[in-house]
């Protein structure tokens, strides 16, 4: 039986992870370094990126129930991030502090806008918490993928991530343009998930006991991967392929989960 993780559990990784950005990029022998996952980008670009996106949720939360989310001056100054090393470490460090203090304040059931209204997922500062665990330590292998040293994301965030990212980013009512198809997901860890997709949308399940959340069903499906957490949040969030995993089925429809956007 897998540990449910709560709201402080959140804040504690989101933390630790963190951690493991700021470390990375201390690690750096430039700040110019491109990041092999985004090649676009800098260090220096993916550090501004990702801590900008630590103050617009902060905002977001802040700002309680909307139809929207705030006006870019709630969350941005103008000015961006400090070139300078050191003044970019602090800089990344109060960002993540603006984050965690405002969640903080809020608690797990505070109401606030969010982008995946469609989903399973409530609209709360909870959610928002759980949502920056997994999007936090991608980007933090991504930076450490830049220093040469990349590392597995940790058990718990990785298959606590992985359950988000099927119950917050693939559910949804938008129907599926292709025909209906079942996919399955195991981590080695011993988790499973099952995605239906069909005219009614995507339908994300846990695979185990009949319980809420969960499906019973054993047929087959009509494609599937296994590999460990990790690689499971990896591949979903495109930083490693299809091949890293092990998987059956008819590939195409990874293809097209892939390229598929239900906000379109």
């Amino acid at each position: 039986m897998h540990r449910i993780l709560t709201f402080p559990d959140h804040l504690r990784l989101i933390n630790e992870r963190s951690n493991a950005f700021r470390a990375a990029v201390s690690a750096a022998p430039s700040l110019d370094l491109r990041v092999p996952t985004h090649p676009e980008r800098t260090l220096f670009d993916l550090v501004q990126h990702v801590g900008m996106g630590r103050r617009k949720s902060a905002a977001i939360i802040a700002a309680g129930p909307a139809d929207a989310p705030p006006d870019k001056s709630a969350w941005e100054d103008g000015v961006g991030a400090p070139r300078e090393r050191g003044a970019l470490l602090a800089w990344w460090t109060e960002c993540v502090e603006q984050l965690t203090s405002t969640l903080r304040e809020a608690g797990p059931d505070h109401g606030c806008w969010t982008w995946w209204d469609d989903s399973p997922s409530p609209q709360t500062s909870g959610a928002w918490a759980r949502r920056q665990v997994p999007e936090i330590a991608v980007h933090t292998y991504d930076a450490q993928l830049t220093v040469g040293a990349p590392q597995p994301l940790p058990d718990e965030v990785a298959l606590d991530g992985f359950d988000d990212c099927q119950f917050t980013l693939c559910a949804t009512t938008v129907a599926w343009p292709h025909e209906p198809a079942v996919v399955d997901y195991h981590a080695t860890e011993g988790r499973s998930w099952r995605l239906r997709l069909s005219s009614d949308g995507a339908r994300a399940a846990r695979l185990g006991a009949s319980a809420a959340g969960e499906d019973p069903d054993t047929d087959t499906a009509d494609a599937s991967a296994r590999g460990t957490a990790s690689d499971l949040v990896l591949f979903f969030y495109g930083r490693i392929p299809l091949d890293s995993l092990k998987w059956e089925g008819d590939r195409r429809i990874f293809d097209q989960l892939i390229a598929w956007d239900p906000s379109v």
